[in-house]
């Protein structure tokens, strides 16, 4: 995202991974009509009281390139096994994984501070239930206390003496929990759900062109300049960036609340792109998506589907850093192997009287 000319040192943390086989639960949401759909809220979802069959296997790759930037901002977060990871913060019972990307700008120490107290700011102040208490109210808790941390998150930066009061950082979330995936996002970065090769967008990019965002900063006494928030900035939501936000308890143009969005995984759903802008300003999520899933059916590593989307960003000339994360949820159908390439030949058969006249040039009369 490109605001600032002043940089910050780069950091960063990368959780190691490992494959998680994620058990299925008797109490399940249903999945959506459509996932283009989803609700913002999980009040209309109708809990399932069948076993679902389906178990996703979870394992994810990343890559992170400064691009050609002259330093790095963005973050990220990749923990395939959660419950390993926070230990007796989190029911070690429930199967879970959880990936963020933060997209700083004036600055990388937004982004680096949010990334460092992610465990505190998303979990601790949450109690897990037994996996047999994961039901509709469960999951309408798990909402909003994803909307809370994004809020805390925001005044803690407000308040953090280290942070700049002209730094922020855009901030997009993915929590796995059993079938459950839940996404929150706050800004440009994007994630996209292939179901069945198809593209399926699970967050809105906080642009001034969306209109729904447009229409949201002019109520509230900002502008839209050449495409920037009050002539700055290049997303309607971030966390941080004080500085453009009115005191505490006033409602602002610029604001950290974020989408969420949930849905039940299925068989389908084969992996999630997470992504900050610098790959999506150069390519369509349909693209991303087709890219990803040839990767994946040639060698099955999202950590190399990470790299070669970054790669292809980089061909494309994006101008900014790249971030990209690959949550596979199965693997693929079949694995291709890669024979010589054989050229095919059309057959067609001669006349007689077409051989005898090609045999006679051939033979010079």
């Amino acid at each position: 995202m490109i605001v600032s000319s002043n940089m910050g040192a780069e950091a960063d943390i990368i959780f190691r991974h490992q494959v998680v086989d994620v058990m299925s639960i008797s109490t399940q949401v249903s999945r959506f009509d459509s996932v283009a759909a989803c609700a913002e809220t999980i009040g209309d979802a109708v809990i399932e009281s069948s076993v679902v069959k389906f178990v996703p296997r979870i394992r994810s790759g990343s890559c992170a390139n400064i691009g050609p930037r002259r330093s790095m901002e963005d973050e990220h977060i990749r923990i395939d096994d959660l419950s390993s990871h926070l230990g007796s913060i989190f029911n070690p019972s429930i199967p879970s994984a959880f990936y963020a990307v933060f997209d700083g700008h004036g600055g990388v120490d937004a982004a680096a501070y949010i990334k460092s107290n992610a465990t505190r700011l998303f979990f601790e102040d949450f109690d897990f239930p037994q996996v047999s208490d994961i039901d509709a109210v469960f999951l309408k808790e798990l909402e909003d206390s994803h909307r809370k941390a994004f809020l805390l998150a925001d005044l803690a930066l407000a308040a953090e003496s280290s942070v700049n009061s002209s730094c922020g950082t855009t901030v997009l979330t993915a929590l796995v929990l059993g079938r459950h995936l839940l996404v929150a996002n706050a800004g440009d970065c994007r994630a996209v759900l292939c179901r069945k090769g198809t593209a399926v967008e699970m967050s809105q990019d906080h642009r001034p062109s969306y209109l729904p965002e447009r229409k949201r900063v002019e109520e509230l006494g900002g502008f839209i300049d050449d495409g920037y928030l009050n002539g700055y900035l290049s997303v309607t939501r971030a966390l941080g960036d004080w500085d453009m936000k009115f005191p505490l308890g006033s409602a602002s143009p610029l604001i950290a609340e974020p989408d969420v969005r949930q849905i039940v995984l299925s068989e389908d759903d084969e992996f999630l792109i997470i992504g900050c802008d610098g790959i999506w300003d150069v390519m369509s999520s349909q693209f991303a998506v087709s890219l990803v899933r040839r990767a994946l059916r040639r060698h099955d590593n999202p950590e190399e589907c990470a790299k070669e989307l970054v790669n292809e960003a980089s061909r494309l000339n994006s101008s900014d850093n790249l971030t990209a994360i690959v949550i596979c949820f199965s693997s693929p159908a079949r694995v291709e192997s890669c024979p010589p390439h054989r050229r095919r030949f059309r057959s067609c058969n001669l006349s007689e009287e077409a051989r005898n006249k090609l045999k006679s040039l051939l033979e010079g009369n």
